[in-house]
């Protein structure tokens, strides 16, 4: 294979943007689609034949492409350089695979949005950051990649700029992903001080040579993931990325920037094998996102909101599995949650595309029969999401529950329960939501959406409480009938991930279950080169008895679901409003534990009102506007004074010059001065 092709891979995405974002405002909507999806496809295929590349006998483990040197100072210098492994290959599957499906998608999702060319030339520029990232062979490029998909997602989630509840997520995104870029900075910085190179391989072959502060660096690597994959103190800000269109969600949920975080401990994990702090911290961090997003999703309404604390939970989990040293395991949840979570959004999109625009799900209920393709397809993704037998969801889940169970000691079997509660809780909610819009009495005034279904104002709306979506005409379905399906433009990528969802767990089936676990064995020739002792992941007998408890508790939330929203729809209320402890839960969790006002009031006001008196007060009122003000007041005294000296007065000039020689004599005589 002519290694030069993986140029193409980002470059083609970044093409279609600089066509699409310079032209497309004067092109045709169907021209501005196909520039974006033909950019998008050819490097779905490239990868594909780099897969089967990469699998064939023979062929090497990795491949590298390197351009003239980037950056060469003083002895340090970093190559332009790309490079493909068994765990880049995966991750350029996904984020190329499954960003096609969402960009084919997005074409029906979208026609009738004003900015349709502004929103596929983000939507290519989002690619190509990704691509950047995964395909970086150093640190500095992979930072690179890091802040372009952190601008990509601020445009896309700010995309309804006119609202002001989209520019304030937008900017909340950017801001604290901000926060964690700090840590990765510092991190780089303590990477160059002691390896003298950004290099992947220099760092990682010298590793365990070179005396460095791992734990430090590992600390700030992770504070940097927590940011971009959304982990607690750093997770605010993607609840909030709902703001964006629904593609954008299904985009950053499943296939590109929240992956980044747990892709970037992943590829670092020759680092963290050596510091079992930073694994036990990156663990924490994880079962304890997970437990604490799926309490909050829960108890919301809004549909998309639902499955934004869930991608909070899962991500979660991802963490745990790479904090117990089971990146593969980890991996390959990312894999699978990249085909449910994708799927659950996208058909969540073409639920509010039938209601056109609402999102609520307290106004929703009976849609199974009006749209039975959405509702068959999510049907697989929340089935799989909630961990049941056999898809795609089960395998992934289960195999980081048992790595967590089987790592050892009481944090670990703690950490596995917290893990299993959680998966408890995620059947819940997803078997929620499910009930709530496919099942009992429809909410909806199918007249009232059909009439306003072509008013489509809500984005030039001022309301900062929702964000309502207008439903797009695809010349396929008129607004006329109603609830309806969505055309096959959209359908159709629902169908692909709903298989995905359901068969992709099969790559990774353990041998208790009769599989042979070739995810595991594909990832080997990376993670082998760890400096962590594998570990056994328990007997057959082990890994069966905690895969059905685990399937136990995700049937008793189901059954929990069932009782609540679809045999007894009223007991959920009546225990929201009863007095007693169930009420004050309900509010904690419905106010999500108050954490963004906790955040207003303890970082963001004093932050504010230090920056009024300091920098606006003092620096700029008083440093900076007193200095142009005194230097404008002096050169205006000088200028007026020596304006009354040229009079044109002949005896004007004498007097000047009388007292000019007398203060020259004054000073000679006083001062000492010799005259010559």
């Amino acid at each position: 294979m002519n290694t030069n092709l993986l140029w193409l891979i980002p470059t083609l995405p970044f093409a279609g943007f600089l066509i699409n974002g310079t032209l497309g405002r004067k092109l045709p909507r169907g021209i501005v689609a196909a520039v974006a999806l033909l950019f998008t496809a050819v490097p779905a295929l490239i990868v594909a034949d780099l897969w089967i590349y990469m699998k064939s006998a023979g062929a090497p483990l990795a491949l590298s492409v390197r351009s003239c040197p980037w950056i060469a100072v003083s002895g340090f210098h970093v190559d332009f350089a790309f490079a493909v492994d068994h765990l880049t290959l995966i991750m350029l599957g996904v984020v190329t695979g499954v960003g096609f499906l969402i960009h084919v998608y997005s074409a029906g999702y979208m026609a009738h949005e004003e900015g349709y060319w502004r929103f596929f030339a983000y939507l290519n520029l989002f690619m190509f950051f990704m691509l950047v990232l995964v395909l970086s062979a150093s640190f500095l490029l992979l930072f690179v990649g890091w802040e372009g998909v952190g601008l990509a997602s601020y445009l896309l989630i700010g995309f309804y700029f006119t609202k002001d509840s989209a520019a304030n997520a937008g900017k909340k995104a950017f801001i604290v992903n901000r926060i964690g870029d700090f840590g990765f900075l510092l991190a780089m910085f303590l990477i160059v001080a002691h390896f003298g190179s950004l290099d992947f391989h220099t760092v990682f072959a010298n590793a365990s040579t070179i005396p460095a502060p791992i734990t430090a660096i590992c600390l700030l690597l992770v504070l940097g993931a927590t940011g971009k994959s959304a982990q607690i103190p750093l997770y605010v800000w993607l609840p909030d990325a709902m703001e964006g269109p629904t593609p954008v969600s299904a985009l950053i949920h499943a296939a590109t920037m929240v992956t980044a975080g747990i892709y970037m401990v992943a590829r670092c994990h020759v680092l963290f094998d050596m510091s079992p702090t930073a694994l036990a911290v990156v663990a924490c961090i994880g079962a304890a996102t997970a437990f604490f997003a799926a309490t909050i999703g829960m108890v919301q309404h809004d549909i998309k909101r639902v499955l934004a604390y869930s991608t909070v939970s899962q991500l979660g989990y991802m963490f745990m599995a790479c904090g117990v040293g089971a990146y593969s395991a980890g991996i390959f949840h990312l894999m699978t949650h990249a085909f449910f979570k994708a799927l659950l959004f996208l058909a969540a999109g073409s639920v509010i595309h039938a209601l056109s625009g609402e999102q609520d799900m307290r106004k929703m209920g009976g849609l199974r029969k009006r749209i039975p393709i959405t509702f068959w397809t999510m049907t697989a993704g929340v089935f799989a999401i909630a961990g049941l037998p056999p898809l795609s969801g089960f395998f992934s889940k289960d195999e980081i529950l048992l790595q967590t169970f089987s790592h050892g000691g009481s944090l670990y079997i703690f950490l596995w329960l917290v893990g299993l509660i959680t998966a408890g809780l995620t059947s819940f909610y997803m078997f929620r939501l499910w009930f709530k819009t496919f099942f009992g009495p429809e909410h909806f005034d199918e007249h009232t959406h059909s009439l306003s279904a072509h008013g489509a104002t809500v984005h030039s709306s001022k309301s900062s409480t929702l964000t309502l979506e207008a439903e797009p005409d695809n010349g396929h379905a008129s607004h006329s009938q109603g609830v309806h399906e969505s055309p096959l433009v959209m359908t159709v990528p629902l169908m692909v991930l709903a298989l995905l969802a359901t068969i992709g767990g099969i790559v990774g089936v353990p041998s208790a279950f009769g599989g042979h676990n070739e995810f595991e064995h594909f990832l080997e020739p990376v993670f082998a080169s760890g400096n962590l002792p594998v570990h056994e992941a328990g007997s057959s007998m082990l890994a069966i008895s905690l895969a059905i408890v685990s399937v136990l508790v995700a049937l008793l939330g189901l059954y929990v679901a069932w009782l609540l929203y679809y045999r007894k729809p009223g007991l959920s209320r009546k225990l929201a409003t009863s007095s007693g402890a169930a009420k004050g839960l309900y509010a904690l969790l419905d106010h999500k534990y108050w954490v963004d006002e906790i955040y207003g009031r303890g970082i963001v006001a004093p932050l504010l009102a230090s920056s009024r008196v300091l920098l606006n007060g003092l620096i700029d009122t008083g440093v900076v506007q007193g200095s142009v003000s005194l230097i404008a007041g002096t050169t205006g005294a000088v200028s007026s004074l020596t304006r009354r000296m040229q009079s044109g007065n002949i005896r004007s000039y004498a007097g000047w010059l009388a007292l000019g020689a007398a203060a020259v004599i004054a000073v000679a005589l006083f001062g000492h001065y010799p005259l010559h």
